[in-house]
């Protein structure tokens, strides 16, 4: 074999391999920005006027706590994960009252793509969430993408805008 017959493999290859995985096409899924909330503001925990009014919701006033960026397996209180959408986090909830271990598996592996917080933690969280119209949904803050099932295409393209809207985006987040 000649030396051109040995490098014109790797020559052909190479500007393939120079592009490294391909982003998915995002103009095919809907993820729009909801108006600015009305009011950001603290409120207690236990306050019936979290959220901006939308199910689910994505910004509005919320708890002065947040939560740990894991996978829950019970039901959190929605003002404090609207805080976690404050700092940039993604939240991913799920409504299965029967259980869905495949859905929560494919939310599970879209947490592990979001960016990481300056302690090393994955800034989301995956959660039930027994209110939510759909079986899933992917939040930003001002941002949701609702589906009965998880595309994993679709939540890529949301995580590609994490941060960008977030009041206090890229805060780190406890594990």
């Amino acid at each position: 074999m000649s030396p051109l017959q040995r490098t014109l493999p790797v020559l052909l290859l190479s500007p393939l391999l120079a592009c490294g995985p391909s982003k998915p096409d995002c103009s095919r899924f809907e993820i729009p920005l909801s108006p600015p909330p009305s009011s950001t503001s603290h409120v207690a925990c236990t306050s019936t006027a979290c959220g901006d009014g939308q199910n689910p919701p994505t910004s509005g006033p919320h708890c002065a706590d947040t939560l740990r960026c894991r996978v829950h397996d019970t039901e959190q209180s929605r003002c404090l994960w609207l805080h976690n959408l404050e700092h940039g986090h993604a939240v991913f909830l799920y409504n299965c009252p029967e259980g869905c271990p495949d859905i929560v598996a494919a939310l599970e592996s879209a947490r592990q793509q979001a960016r990481v917080g300056s302690n090393g933690a994955i800034r989301a969280l995956v959660a039930p969430d027994s209110r939510i119209p759909t079986r899933v949904a992917a939040l930003l803050w001002r941002r949701a993408w609702v589906s009965d099932t998880p595309d994993p295409e679709a939540l890529q393209c949301l995580l590609e805008l994490q941060d960008e809207e977030a009041p206090e985006a890229g805060l780190a987040c406890l594990p």
